[in-house]
């Protein structure tokens, strides 16, 4: 039996490949479709994932105003800043009040925290964002992780429900 973060990330590729050839987009890094995908059923830590990359692409842009910072450097920069940026949310307590709680439990299988998905999605979707713009970088990757659900649900069906 195939592993589903496996399948997720693998079909990911497939689908970011597809929309590149097809369309001219990438979305968000060849992976984050796939994590996305998975996470579908918890949209606030979609959120909070998009607005972490939104948050790094603007601190780096901000810091580029005044440094040189392109090609390799840019890259490294992305992804250490989203690092930073995932960590410094991960200290914020989403989940104090009794009304987050419950906005919690109505919008997610599983009730609990609130969080950013992963330390290196914010800083791969920042990228692009600052590559090819932030709309077509956030329109590529909700399409292709919407994608990439209906096929996990295709091929999984009621397992799928369960993560």
């Amino acid at each position: 039996m195939v592993d589903i973060l496996t399948a997720s990330i693998g079909i990911g590729l497939a689908v970011s490949l597809l929309f590149s050839e097809m369309f001219g987009l990438a979305a968000g890094g060849m992976v984050v479709p796939g994590y996305i995908a998975l996470h579908l059923n918890r949209p606030v830590d979609v959120t909070l994932t998009l607005i972490a990359a939104l948050v790094t692409y603007l601190v780096v842009h901000s810091l580029s105003t005044f440094m040189i910072i392109y090609g390799k450097r840019r890259t490294v920069m992305m992804i250490i800043v989203g690092y930073l940026v995932r960590g410094l949310m991960g200290m914020i307590p989403f989940y104090s009040s009794e009304s987050l709680f419950q906005i919690s439990q109505r919008l997610s299988d599983s009730p609990g925290a609130f969080e950013v998905i992963g330390y290196v999605i914010p800083g791969l979707i920042a990228i692009w964002m600052d590559r090819q713009g932030v709309l077509e970088t956030l329109t590529a990757l909700v399409t292709s992780s919407v994608v990439v659900r209906l096929v996990l649900m295709l091929v999984f069906g009621l397992e799928l429900q369960r993560l």
